[in-house]
């Protein structure tokens, strides 16, 4: 593997798999794999994924369809691999998780299977995609003195006391994932990294996230501009190219098991947010209505970046401004205005 800093030099003919490497992150993760020289199968059951998504590298990847809950294609899959980028789940954004808890919870055999399968075939390190909902929800609250609360990893773990209080269904999944990993670390030297993801978007994202969510509304000019909750919540916007870079480094930097945070240093309120969708569209609605009754999710979420620093020397670079930008050019490039506009319920809760 690469030494610390060295971001994606040497995966020059690397044997890579990427679980879900037909979805958004996913794919651009091969793509940037394939770029760098690295020999990449992909495994993915299409649920959610595209084959479109990988239209870039769909004919320099190995593609296998199916689902890795059963272990036989898991094996097929994981076979003769070096790293594994597991990112194969059952997920969504905010309106997707809260109404699919049962979905969510067949991540933990998803998880299982996949690890187990990796350990037995003999790969060198596992990348796990997890999340930053995993943090505890105490520490998401609407803070009393105004301040951002920055989640440290060493603050989600379930084998502290007040430690393990994850988000809903999905986020103790992904928990028991970096649970699993240190178990096949500690019992069978299993190398592995859990990335903690933070809120990513970028082209290929769907409509159930908060970013392409508030796009879609701006592109098909909702007036009143519908915003979920009081506008007020933070997140870690992460463009796509900054977390697939970050995975990349974590990949080849990091193989106790241990989990790093995926984030940026900016904490954007979704109102705000909304507000640089409207530029970037060139329109803006004459009335924001907040609609308290839809699912919001925590209050706050933003990561401390202290150790993804120290391991990855490096941190995310692309700007939220900068980010929407090429986020809205792909939107508007691709979808068409009526068709968003008859489907936006549909779009919002789907995966």
């Amino acid at each position: 593997m690469t030494e610390s800093g060295e971001g994606i030099e040497g995966w020059n003919g690397r044997r890579v798999l990427v679980t879900g490497g037909a979805s958004f992150i996913g794919s651009h993760l091969v793509d940037r794999l394939v770029e760098a020289g690295a020999s990449v199968r992909v495994a993915d059951d299409l649920s959610s994924g595209k084959l479109d998504n990988l239209a870039n590298s769909v004919e320099s990847v190995e593609f296998k369809l199916g689902d890795l809950r059963e272990r036989e294609f898991a094996r097929e899959a994981v076979a003769g691999q070096e790293i594994v980028f597991h990112l194969a789940a059952a997920h969504g954004g905010r309106g997707y998780i809260d109404t699919h808890p049962a979905d969510c919870v067949s991540n933990l055999v998803l998880d299982g299977v996949v690890v187990d399968e990796c350990h037995r075939a003999g790969v060198a390190r596992v990348c796990f995609a997890s999340s930053a909902c995993v943090y505890p929800v105490n520490l998401q609250e609407k803070p009393r003195d105004g301040t951002t609360v920055l989640l440290r990893e060493e603050w989600a773990d379930p084998f502290v006391e007040g430690a393990a209080a994850s988000d809903g269904e999905y986020g103790w999944a992904k928990l028991m994932g970096e649970m699993t990993l240190r178990a096949y670390w500690k019992q069978h030297g299993l190398e592995s990294v859990s990335c903690r993801l933070f809120t990513a978007y970028g082209e290929r994202e769907n409509e159930t996230h908060a970013v392409v969510a508030l796009i879609a509304k701006a592109f098909v000019e909702m007036d009143p501009y519908e915003i979920w909750g009081d506008g007020q919540q933070d997140r870690n916007f992460t463009y796509v190219g900054d977390i697939v870079e970050g995975m990349m480094r974590a990949a080849a930097n990091v193989g106790d098991a241990s989990p790093v945070n995926i984030g940026t240093s900016e904490h954007i309120k979704i109102v705000d947010a909304a507000r640089v969708i409207f530029d970037q569209i060139g329109w803006e609605p004459n009335e924001l209505f907040f609609d308290m009754s839809k699912p919001v999710g925590v209050y706050s979420r933003a990561a401390d970046l202290t150790r993804t620093r120290e391991l990855l020397e490096w941190e995310p670079e692309t700007s939220f401004k900068d980010g929407i930008a090429r986020t809205v050019e792909w939107y508007v490039e691709n979808r068409d205005r009526d068709e968003v506009a008859e489907a936006m319920n549909l779009l919002l809760h789907e995966r």
